[in-house]
């Protein structure tokens, strides 16, 4: 069975996670699988959104600790290698890839399946979804983003609560802490999703990924150096197709046909 499935449509390449029997957790192939698919939806001209989702009743579980556990024939792993593997090339890919990335969030997201819901531009949940920083249920950190991320977005003490109380939130607690973007009903889910990647599909792609790039670089920049930094991704969009074709329809009064370029 394939550990991920991918289908085109529209613009929109979705991405569901296909491991449904341990509830989508990681293993290795299942992280080259989705790596491979981001960096290919990177690439792809005619890829202009990328909506991630799982299969069956769960999002992703994160790690599948079968795949790390210590055997007769296999010592101790080094989680932190397989952090650097696994993990980390999938947030940068979702965060420097620059066209948006939608998650539908169909189940309990946990541990690196919480933190890569997170990670993405537009994060939509069913109402019967939870998340949980279940790390410390086994002596471990938030990892994929989790440290960088959480706080950013909850605040220090509500991250550091997530984190040591490992307490399940649901999608409701999500959105008011301001982790999702919104939470649908659970028939609803897959469609709300999709037409809202198709939506952005066909909205100006270059300028939604350089404003992307702004978001990232304001992590770390003081306001000088952002402003800067507008000014010459500004310059940049200024410069594609989509900006020329939106001020024309505006002054036509029409609807734009943008291309992505």
């Amino acid at each position: 069975m394939d550990t991920i499935l991918v289908e085109a449509t529209g613009g929109v390449l979705t991405i569901t996670l296909n491991r449904p029997d341990v509830l989508n957790s990681f293993n290795q192939p299942m992280a080259d699988a989705l790596l491979s698919a981001l960096r290919r939806a990177a690439d792809d001209a005619s890829v202009r959104a990328v909506l991630i989702t799982g299969a069956g009743r769960a999002f992703c579980a994160g790690q599948d600790l079968a795949a790390v556990l210590p055997t007769a024939n296999r010592p101790i792993p080094d989680l932190g290698d397989v952090v650097r593997r696994q993990y980390n090339p999938i947030i940068r890919a979702i965060r420097t890839i620059e066209k948006p990335v939608v998650c539908a969030v169909n189940g309990v997201a946990a541990g690196a399946g919480a933190n890569i819901a997170f990670a993405c531009d537009i994060t939509i949940a069913s109402e019967d979804a939870s998340f949980i920083q279940s790390f410390g249920k086994i002596g471990l950190i938030p990892d994929s983003g989790g440290t960088f991320i959480l706080p950013r977005i909850v605040g220090l003490q509500r991250a550091a609560a997530m984190t040591m109380l490992c307490e399940k939130l649901d999608a409701g607690k999500a959105k008011e802490w301001g982790l999702l973007h919104d939470v649908v009903p659970a028939p609803a889910l897959a469609s709300i999703a999709f037409e809202m990647a198709k939506r952005l599909a066909a909205m100006p792609t270059r300028g939604i990924g350089l404003a992307k790039r702004g978001f990232n670089a304001a992590f770390a920049n003081d306001l000088d150096t952002q402003l800067a930094l507008e000014e010459e991704l500004q310059r940049e969009a200024g410069q594609t197709d989509d900006y020329a074709e939106g001020v024309r329809a505006f002054v036509e009064k029409r609807k734009p046909n943008f291309e992505g370029r």
